[in-house]
């Protein structure tokens, strides 16, 4: 397997298997990316990514606050995220003028997360993200996989987080037709409908594949022979 880093400090790193995973909300992401860091993987979330470089203070913090108003400004003064949820996932256009001031700053910043991973001798590096081919994130990639369930469990599990049945139809609605896009950027199709026990084992036969495929690839990460594509 290519990517285990030599530690060095100033080095750059050599390259893992870089695993992205994308797919509608509320469809396990998260869940497959526990497993997979089980398995010995780095998981790099760009939701955490994202709350990092909008943190107070951040240049991106104060361009959002500036570019959507007081309707997202809290009484301290910094960004109220709940609101700012509830305004984007209302209105696909203003979703889309979030996703433009905060994506060129997540970027470098995940990917400095990556390499730190691959620095510190990561083998697999799992890149979470339900925005990862829109933000040009999945071009960092060796895989995408597009975690994908039913969508009523879809919906069930959004309540199960304590969304209200409007809130959780609101940003179900927002990402209408998002799978079927991902589709054809996608190297595998993981399902996570049904029992967590047959969703799990259907990950570890996905990721035993990925792991399998990425002896066809070069020392920096090229891809020497494609890998099976898992529907």
């Amino acid at each position: 397997m290519t990517g285990r880093g030599s530690g060095e400090p100033g080095e750059p790193p050599r390259r893992s298997l870089r695993i992205g995973l994308t797919g509608p909300i509320g469809c396990g992401k998260s869940t497959i990316g526990r497993w997979l860091v089980e398995r010995g993987a780095a998981l790099v979330d760009a939701d955490e990514v994202a709350r990092e470089v909008t943190a107070p203070a951040t240049p991106t913090h104060e361009a959002v606050l500036a570019h959507f108003g007081p309707a997202v400004r809290g009484p301290d003064g910094t960004l109220d995220r709940r609101a700012l949820g509830a305004l984007v996932f209302a209105d696909p256009e203003r979703l889309r003028e979030l996703e433009a001031l905060v994506h060129p700053a997540v970027r470098p910043a995940l990917l400095g997360r990556v390499e730190a991973a691959e620095r510190a001798g990561a083998r697999v590096v799992a890149i979470e993200a339900i925005r990862l081919v829109e933000s040009g994130l999945g071009a960092l990639c060796d895989e995408i996989w597009l975690v994908r369930c039913d969508p009523g469990e879809q919906r069930s599990r959004l309540l199960a987080r304590g969304a209200s049945p409007a809130d959780a139809d609101r940003r179900i609605a927002a990402q209408a037709g998002l799978g079927e896009r991902l589709r054809a950027h996608a190297t595998r199709v993981l399902d996570t409908s049904g029992p967590p026990a047959g969703a799990r084992a259907r990950a570890e036969a996905t990721f035993d594949e990925a792991l399998a495929a990425s002896r066809g690839r070069g020392p920096n990460g090229t891809r020497v022979h494609p890998p099976r594509t898992a529907r």
